[in-house]
Formats: C-alpha cells, sequence, structure tokens
C-alpha cells in the first residue's frame, strides 16, 4: 500500500501511472465542478462528493452517509478508476474534501493517496478542458466493519472520539448546516486543518504525533473520528496513518446524525463535556 499522503516530486514521477481525481466541494454551496471547470490539474477527472461518495442523506444517516459498496463501485467504474489504478486525490483546502475519496478506496484495499498541498502545488498551467476516462471495472467490496462506528459505539462512555470540524463549531458558538450546536459528549476537538502548515502542507510526522498525543490518541486502533458528515473526519483518520499511529475507525454519520436525534445530548464549550 502507497502512504496515505505523497509529496508533489512522488506524483511527478509517477503521474503515467496514476489516476488523479479532483474532490473539491464547498461547505457554503459553492460548485466544486465550476472550480473543475475553471482550472485543474492535467488529466485530472472530477469526483463529486454528493452523487459519487455519499449515499442518500437523511437525519437517520447524516448528510453524507457512505454510499452502497455497489453503488460506490459503479461511480468509480463510471469515472474509469478501475481494480488495478492508484489513484491521487487533491482538493484546494489542503485534503479536507479529497481525504474522503482516498480513505474510501484504501478502506477497500486500493492504491490511494492525498497530494500534499492540493492544487497549489501544481506550478504549471492548469487544464480546462474536462477529462472522460474509459469505463473500468472496479470489484464491489463491503466496507470493512473494522473501520467503521456506528451511532452506539461513539456514545459509549468508554469511546474515544475525535471532532475533526473548527473550533468554533466543535465550541457550538455556530452551526452553519446542522440541526443544533454543539458536539457529541466526550468527543474531544483535534481540528483537521491544524494537521497543515501555513502554507497548506501536512506538518511533519513528530507534529503530528504531538497533536495526537495531546488528545489521548498514541495509537489509532479503536479511535474514532467524526466531524460533520464524516468528510473531514478522514483527514484526521490519513493523518494518523501518516503519524504512524495505525488506522482508526470513521464515524460516517457525525454530527449531521448525532444532532438529528432530539434524545442524544449535546455538549458545548471547549471541554469534551
Amino acid at each position: 500500500m502507497i502512504p496515505p499522503v505523497v509529496d508533489p516530486a512522488w506524483w511527478e514521477d509517477r503521474r503515467d501511472k496514476t489516476v488523479v481525481a479532483d474532490v473539491r466541494w464547498y461547505l457554503d454551496g459553492r460548485s466544486g465542478r465550476a472550480a473543475y471547470d475553471a482550472g485543474h490539474l492535467p488529466g485530472a477527472v472530477f469526483v463529486d462528493l454528493d452523487r459519487d461518495l455519499a449515499g442518500s442523506p437523511g437525519p437517520a444517516a447524516g448528510r453524507h452517509p457512505l454510499p452502497d459498496p455497489a453503488d460506490f463501485a459503479r461511480a468509480m467504474g463510471r469515472l474509469g478508476i478501475g481494480d488495478g489504478d492508484r489513484v491521487v486525490a487533491y482538493d484546494d483546502a489542503g485534503g479536507v474534501i479529497a481525504a474522503r475519496l482516498v480513505w474510501m478506496l484504501r478502506a477497500t484495499g486500493h492504491e490511494a493517496a492525498l497530494l500534499d498541498g492540493g492544487l497549489a502545488v501544481w506550478e504549471g498551467p492548469l487544464e480546462s478542458d474536462r477529462v472522460d476516462r474509459a469505463p473500468a471495472t472496479f470489484t464491489v467490496r463491503p466496507w470493512p466493519a473494522d473501520l467503521l462506528a456506528d451511532i452506539d459505539e461513539v456514545a459509549a462512555p468508554t469511546s474515544l472520539v475525535i471532532d475533526a470540524r473548527d473550533p468554533d463549531r466543535y465550541r457550538g458558538d455556530l452551526e452553519p448546516v446542522d440541526p443544533r450546536a454543539g458536539h457529541i459528549p466526550g468527543a474531544r476537538s483535534l481540528p483537521c486543518r491544524a494537521n497543515l502548515d501555513s502554507s497548506g502542507r501536512f506538518l511533519p510526522v513528530e507534529d503530528l504525533v504531538r497533536r495526537f498525543a495531546a488528545v489521548g490518541v498514541t495509537e489509532a486502533t479503536g479511535v474514532i473520528s467524526s466531524c460533520g458528515s464524516g468528510v473531514t473526519a478522514c483527514h484526521n483518520l490519513l493523518a494518523q496513518e501518516l503519524a504512524g499511529l495505525g488506522r482508526g475507525r470513521l464515524y460516517p454519520g457525525s454530527w449531521s446524525q448525532w444532532s438529528a436525534d432530539p434524545g442524544r445530548p449535546a455538549a458545548t464549550g471547549d471541554e469534551p463535556g
């Protein structure tokens, strides 16, 4: 398995042997497709978070539940991503969105990585033509149960849950999209964007290790990663791998599912609660 994050030089050396995936998406409603059409990395296919990487949204499942494995396989095949392909994915936000595709591929045994720094590291001209690859065969594989956690496991008092959202959403200062503000009681704030330096590249491994240790994570097995809807949580999961801590578990429903259930308590403020 290739590393979860690769630098631009790694990608440059293997461009003819990788599928490049543009996974831009914006919480404020801007169009990722429009951003792709305005300019993308050479040869990149556009992967739509809502269409290709999520099932039907709803209060019982959250805003971006994992799709049925057969639907995911069809989406990848339609995009020209096959069983034997190696995928390098990027966005324009340090990988916090593209991490969802990379995690999904790696979870099902495929070679995939984030491009460290994303769109900004490319110094050559961007392309504006849409890229259509020939359809490919992508075998249906179930989501591994040992890499997922459901809402009841998250609620267990012994669970160690980390929350990838920005601190103001964790505290409950604001909530732009979900039913209630705050966080899952007991969840520890670990904003995924703080995995990056000021240039949008991942921090050195030793700094990532310190970040996770500060919230009690010294080994990722059993750690549950949450966020708003199971997307940016994947960034923390890949950062754990990059730091050599192992593979944690994703809570796909995340706060969008938890906050939609009036029977589930909400905590606010800086402390886990």
